[in-house]
């Protein structure tokens, strides 16, 4: 569990009647582009290699939907595989693969994205399939029918057969009131169970439009080519007005919230989640969100990190601790940190060794030489992951969708170096307070023996 800028990857002018380009002096491997039609070209040149990432992101996900209707973002992502009037259900994938290509998708609170990775002369074949879906996704009832069960397959395997995930869903659940990021990516099972063919293509047809979408291609590419080829796609889907979003707020947390939550484990598990502030697009002079970043990598950045240092190593109180925070997203966020028991060891303890390690940092604060080591760090990291073409495309399309843009990331990093010891000290003594603190508890229960399991077993389909 580690932040976003720890998690992800991270011109010339042109104009004509239908899309211009932004450039920047200082990232001059990077083009911008606008269609007519609304979507937004991202193009990150780098030829090292003569392979291409090509990405479509849609701003819509899990915060999008509605009660009643949870998951559907994430159905709507497999239902994209099943076909449209030119490409049968199921050959998507195979025409991919049959240019030596790689394709995937995946759904998230905030965005859902589809991509390919092809050498660079596929690249017009791949984008051709992905416009073609955009705009002409055709599937049938019965089609909807068996992907749903795959679909709640997926829900009891990833998540109710799963005592983290079980425990993670709780403490959403419990943490947030009003925003939507209290329902699961997946879906709660009763409105997988009751979700018809029509909700999905209705999910489909309000946000599944290129003034709703953001197509990043990174790799051995001319910027201009690109601009040529993804217009020819791309420009023929028509713009459409996008649903209203509610703000959905969420109220001021008043004081310690506990949830308990009792699954098969093998231990028991402690989750300690705290409401924080985010950075805010166009605010990024804001230093609060880079201090917790910092933070976090202070608890569990590295191997030797305070957390895992005191309760793996020196306590044995616990097998295993993480800590999570982005820093940028579309919605509401916490300062995680979870657990697993060590064996005889309790919760209560595993939370005292925790408060005590927060309360030697508010009180004392942290080593300038501390901080020092994990900003190298942090750039280090920063600079490998610009060696893999797909996790530019990622850091890019990720920070769009958070509402900020790629020539933020730089901005960011930069930001980070500036931030303090004392400054680290203040986030952590104003915000990790009980008064704004969710605790989950998993509670162990004794697993089914071998013999019933095997009359209990699920594949997916």
């Amino acid at each position: 569990m580690r932040s976003t800028l720890l998690r992800f990857s991270f011109y010339l002018m042109l104009c004509c009647q239908t899309a211009w380009a932004a450039s920047d002096a200082g990232t001059p491997n990077t083009h911008e582009f606008q269609l007519s039609n609304g979507l937004k070209l991202i193009v990150r040149e780098d030829h090292r290699a003569p392979t291409v990432a090509h990405m479509v992101w849609y701003r819509a996900g899990s915060m999008d939907e509605v009660n009643g209707r949870t998951g559907v973002a994430h159905v709507l992502e497999h239902m994209m595989f099943k076909g449209t009037d030119k490409v049968k259900s199921g050959e998507f994938s195979r025409m991919v693969a049959a240019v030596g290509g790689r394709e995937n998708a995946f759904t998230s609170r905030d965005y859902t994205a589809y991509f390919q990775q092809v050498e660079k002369s596929k690249l017009d074949e791949v984008m051709k399939l992905e416009a073609d879906r955009m705009s002409n996704l055709n599937f049938d009832d019965a089609e909807f029918l068996k992907e749903i069960q795959v679909v709640m397959e997926e829900r009891r395997l990833r998540t109710e057969d799963n005592p983290s995930s079980l425990l993670n869903e709780s403490l959403m659940a419990t943490a947030y009131m009003s925003s939507p990021y209290r329902h699961p990516v997946v879906g709660w099972m009763n409105d997988l169970e009751n979700m018809k063919a029509a909700d999905a293509r209705d999910w489909y047809r309000s946000w599944y439009k290129p003034n709703n979408a953001t197509v990043v291609i990174a790799g051995d590419v001319d910027p201009k080519v690109v601009l040529q080829v993804v217009e020819k796609y791309y420009g023929a889907a028509s713009a459409r007005e996008l649903p209203v979003r509610k703000p959905q707020v969420e109220p001021t947390q008043k004081g310690i919230k506990k949830v308990q939550v009792k699954a098969p484990a093998d231990s028991a598990q402690l989750a300690m989640a705290w409401k924080v502030p985010k950075l805010q697009p166009g605010k990024l002079d804001d230093d609060e969100p880079y201090a917790l970043e910092l933070l976090a990598a202070v608890l569990d950045g590295y191997d030797n990190a305070r957390l895992n240092r005191t309760l793996v190593k020196q306590e044995r109180v616990v097998n295993d601790v993480g800590v999570g925070y982005d820093m940028i997203s579309r919605g509401p966020e916490l300062f995680l940190i979870s657990t697993s028991m060590a064996k005889g060891k309790t919760v209560e303890q595993a939370e005292s060794s925790i408060r005590k390690a927060l309360k030697e940092i508010v009180d004392h604060g942290i080593l300038d030489s501390e901080l020092k080591r994990i900003k190298v760090r942090i750039l280090s990291e920063q600079i490998y992951k610009r060696d893999s073409i797909f996790g530019q495309a990622m850091e890019i399309g990720s920070t769009e969708m958070a509402g900020f843009s790629w020539r933020d990331i730089d901005v960011m990093l930069e930001r980070m170096q500036t931030i303090t010891p004392a400054q680290v000290q203040a986030v952590s003594k104003k915000y990790l307070v009980d008064k704004g603190l969710t605790i989950a508890v998993l509670d162990p229960q004794a697993r089914k023996s071998s013999e019933s399991k095997q009359g209990d077993n699920r594949a997916v389909k």
